[in-house]
């Protein structure tokens, strides 16, 4: 009698304690169905519940000792988690306390019933066409040979605009990235490249259209139909080699015979996953880099603290352009005053001027709508919401004030603490700074982009484009000039990142500037200003680090916010080692607030209001021990029997929290 088959499942669960592999017996029925990768329904506990899940293995031996429960079904015939994706989403459910089932969600996509049928019926290719391997225009041979070889680099990106042999206009960044990309084609291995949103993926896939066919490239976008998202990725399950392209979560793609895996301004907060486990697409990129053996590159205008550890370490090799590309920045200071003229100094009025004559300027703001901060005008306290404590703003000029949290409308407003009844602009957002220009320039057309009007590309007719940091189109030939306003409103954010997060802002809107047109930075001096003027964002990225080194902040050091009750948090801090943590920070009370980014207007995360939060800071080197022993505090605690609260049976969620690697610390 053949030895029975055991299926060794990882459940689809929300629960941290049930974040392990789980033995089923097949049954003969499902013998030839239950194969690794595919989604199965097995029962779970008592009173015939079912649950999804995934077969990770079929062993012919189990843990248990007992009788196995058998699996319920076998939902489909494709194998849609693959042994790299599935090892890979164990290793960064590790590293970050994290389960495993929180990656998949990632990592697979919802099932689509008739994409996946269609795709089972139809012929997969196994290999690609042979093409030559292009050049990566702009660099020395040896970043193309680097990538050929497997290598890791960090790329400083050329800060000009290229056009395609469509006509289109894309960042040399995107034509970057396609040639590595199209190199690893040519050897018949696939890629992965990682951008923050739509913006850069339209242009990415702008430059990869006259390099390769369409049908060897998967675009794995969140605002995509599901319908089109899951034809992708079953593309990429595949076995001929493919590029994939996408945001944050494309680095998880099953992509056969993985050659690279770029990202492109990995130090965009939008590569920082909002859901648990919140990965950075960056730590995912090089734990598969390291798994997989694949080459893996960083390329930005800007380099990001956390690559220039990696380059200082030896562990990335750094290019740079050859010869070297540079915009030409101004810095300026700005005039006091309430009136329109005096937020542009006259440097910056000129080189708008002259470039209106001949084409677009870009003018880039710190915020959208019309006023989004307000002011007493008395006492010059900031104007608050009586209703939730929320800053209140102005929508459109004539109207009433209300908040940025819960939209009230403030009429009868009265300041608390002066009793003033009349509010003044602190900060004039996208739309006020429009208005302004409009009447300052009589005649000249006027666009605003931002969070709420997407606009991705101008014409080359006179204009001034109003754009908020990250919202910026892209202007054929480049913009004639570039106004960087609202700098020093940029740099008042309470963030530990704020001064970086500007350099890259500044950065890539100087980078669609046209040779030799003006870049003009107002507000701003020191060596920020220094930075962006000579070019030499690498330099104040090891000298940003080396202060971080001094005062112990990350990434020289690593961090992990723990979030809930006093209780919990003192349990959590209570289970770390002696000697694998350097020291703890607080507990304090946890509220934050958090700026908007890509155009988008400021959000705020709240939490209970009597939890607290401890941020645990250790080297990298007692990772695994940190990381281990704060997820066995979440099991723990979300294991405890919580007392119902009414007559219903409900139970509240556990509130125990863990965060690795926080980028939103302040």
């Amino acid at each position: 009698m053949p030895a029975a088959r055991v299926a060794r499942v990882i459940v689809d669960t929300p629960l941290p304690q049930l974040d392990r592999l789980f033995d089923y017996a097949i049954p003969e029925r499902l013998r030839e169905q239950a194969v690794p990768g595919v989604r199965v329904t097995v029962p779970l506990r008592s009173a015939g519940r079912l649950a999804d899940g995934y077969l990770v293995e079929v062993t012919d031996h189990a843990d248990f000792d007992g009788e196995l429960s058998e699996l319920d079904s076998v939902v489909s015939a494709a194998q849609v988690l693959t042994p790299q994706v599935a090892r890979l989403a164990r290793r960064v459910a590790d590293r970050s306390a994290g389960s495993a089932s929180d990656v998949l969600r990632l990592a697979v996509p919802p099932r689509m019933v008739r994409v996946e049928k269609a795709w089972l019926a139809s012929e997969h290719p196994a290999a690609v066409p042979s093409r030559a391997a292009p050049e990566v225009r702009g660099y020395r041979p040896e970043l193309g040979r680097a990538v050929d070889d497997g290598e890791r680099v960090a790329v400083d990106a050329v800060p000009r605009l290229a056009r395609t042999t469509g006509g289109e206009w894309v960042g040399g960044w995107a034509v970057t990235l396609a040639q590595l990309a199209v190199r690893c084609l040519a050897s018949g291995r696939s890629a992965i490249l990682a951008v923050p949103d739509y913006r850069d993926l339209d242009q990415l896939q702008a430059a990869l259209a006259e390099l390769v066919e369409s049908d060897d490239v998967a675009r794995l976008d969140a605002a995509q139909p599901n319908q089109d998202r899951y034809r992708a990725f079953l593309r990429c399950l595949e076995p001929r080699a493919v590029v994939v392209i996408g945001n944050r979560s494309a680095v998880y793609a099953p992509a056969s015979r993985l050659g690279l895996i770029a990202l492109w301004d990995d130090s965009d907060p939008l590569h920082a996953e909002p859901l648990a486990p919140y990965a950075h697409s960056r730590d995912v990129a090089l734990v598969r880099a390291e798994e997989e053996g694949c080459g893996l590159a960083f390329v930005g205008h800007t380099r990001s603290l956390e690559v220039q550890r990696l380059v200082e370490l030896g562990w990335l090799t750094a290019f740079s352009p050859e010869p070297r590309v540079a915009p030409r920045v101004v810095v300026t200071a700005a005039q006091s005053g309430e009136a329109a003229p005096s937020r542009v100094p006259d440097g910056a009025w000129r080189a708008a001027t002259e470039g209106l004559t001949t084409g677009p300027v870009l003018v880039q703001v710190a915020r959208p709508g019309y006023a989004p901060v307000l002011a007493c005008a008395q006492c010059r306290e900031a104007a608050r919401c009586r209703r939730c404590g929320g800053p209140l703003g102005l929508d459109r000029a004539g109207a009433a004030p209300s908040c940025r949290w819960c939209g009230a409308i403030a009429t009868g407003w009265a300041c608390s603490h002066c009793g003033g009844t009349r509010v003044r602009l602190v900060t004039r957002g996208s739309s006020r700074t429009a208005e302004e220009l409009g009447r300052a320039f009589p005649g000249t057309r006027v666009v605003v982009s931002d969070g709420e009007r997407r606009v991705t590309a101008v014409d080359e007719r006179p204009a001034l484009i109003v754009a908020t940091r990250g919202a910026e189109p892209v202007a054929p030939g480049g913009y004639r000039a570039v106004l960087l306003l609202d700098g020093d409103r940029m740099l008042a954010r309470e963030s530990l990142n704020v001064a970086e997060d500007c350099l890259r802002w500044w950065s890539n809107a100087a980078a669609l500037a046209a040779p030799g047109a003006p870049v003009v930075l107002v507000g701003v001096a020191g060596l920020l200003a220094q930075a962006l003027a000579t070019w030499r964002q690498p330099a104040y990225a090891a000298e940003q680090l080396a202060d971080r080194r001094v005062l112990r902040f990350p990434p020289a050091v690593r961090v992990a916010t723990v979030t809930g009750t006093a209780k919990s948090v003192g349990d959590a801090i209570g289970a770390l080692q002696p000697g694998t943590f350097i020291d703890v920070l607080g507990p304090t009370p946890e509220h934050q607030s958090v700026d908007g980014e890509r155009g988008g207007a400021p959000r705020t995360a709240r939490t209970h209001p009597d939890a607290v939060r401890a941020i645990v800071r250790f080297d990298y080197a007692h990772g695994a021990d940190v990381a281990g022993a704060l997820r066995s505090a979440v099991v723990r605690a979300a294991a405890k029997g919580r007392k119902p609260r009414d007559n219903r049976g409900y139970r509240p969620p556990p509130t125990l929290r863990v965060r690795l690697d926080d980028p939103e610390l302040s």
